[in-house]
């Protein structure tokens, strides 16, 4: 039997990532190969549909996965994450002569985020205005980049095009992940000083490598294995862990969603079972 992983091609890189991972781990005696899907919606259902025993999945389709799989009282667990995915951070942003000094501030305004499905630009920033007291819709204008939708964020150009906006004056904030504020002004899409941190979400967890329980379990754990073995001082490993942006792979845990199953429920993204109930979402 062949280990069978889910990815979603959300750039062209996906296919030489995984092309590379699959040679390693073969090389190393594990039976593995991994299918392409085009959104996370699709990916999360082949795998609770037993068509595939492991799946590269988003932080939002970890919800859906696991809302799934208890509605069918079956499991999936967090088998792997990488390094670079855990305890991350959303922003608000301002620009730098905003008078603004508070989220409340912003009551009236105009705040830009990512497409819908964005976890980290989206779903949780909004749920952040609204723990500060804001509605979003009504207390406060939304202004959604729905580039790559059914990606759940991993497209970043909506996360780019909201900066765009806020720099532009469009808008009075824009929703990103904190390393994509860095990410954004090291390429000059956000100018030297051109803005500042309004707020600042709790930490959570990004990717993880969800496996289902109908999974041959003795490949599953030399899939972990070897993927924790992993080291980016071997000269063979590192341009692997390079592309896949990590340093080391981590033993996955489920402690760090707890933010973003409350702001899917706040949004009526999914509901209990896994089925979307998002409106304006067509992946």
């Amino acid at each position: 039997m062949t280990l069978l992983m889910g990815a979603v091609a959300y750039d062209p890189k996906t296919v030489t990532i995984w092309t590379g991972f699959r040679a390693w781990l073969r090389g190393r005696g594990l039976p593995f190969d991994f299918v392409l899907h085009s959104t996370y919606e699709r990916q999360v259902e082949e795998l609770l549909e037993g068509r595939s025993h492991a799946a590269w999945n988003s932080p939002l389709a970890w919800v859906r996965a696991s809302r799934m799989a208890r509605a069918r009282g079956r499991r999936v667990r967090p088998l792997v994450m990488r390094d670079t995915d855990l305890d991350l951070t959303s922003v608000v942003l301002v620009r730098h002569d905003s008078p603004h000094t508070t989220p409340l501030d912003l009551k009236d305004g105009v705040v830009a985020v990512g497409a819908v499905d964005s976890p980290q630009a989206t779903l949780l920033p909004l749920s952040l205005l609204r723990r500060a007291g804001l509605r979003p819709g009504e207390d406060v204008a939304v202004r959604r980049f729905d580039i790559g939708t059914g990606l759940h964020g991993d497209h970043v150009g909506g996360e780019r095009e909201a900066v765009r906006a806020l720099v532009a004056g469009e808008v009075d904030a824009a929703c990103v992940l904190d390393g994509n504020h860095l990410l954004f002004a090291q390429e000059g899409t956000l100018p030297p000083g051109g803005t500042r941190v309004l707020a600042q979400s709790a930490p959570y967890d990004h990717c993880n490598m969800t496996v289902v329980d109908t999974a041959p379990s003795e490949l599953v754990e030399e899939f972990a294995r070897l993927l924790l073995s992993m080291s980016a001082a071997d000269p063979e490993v590192r341009p692997l862990l390079d592309l896949e942006g990590l340093t080391e792979w981590r033993p996955g845990r489920t402690t760090g969603y707890a933010l973003l199953e409350a702001a899917v429920d706040e949004a009526g993204f999914y509901d209990s079972a896994g089925r979307i109930t998002a409106r304006e979402y067509e992946p």
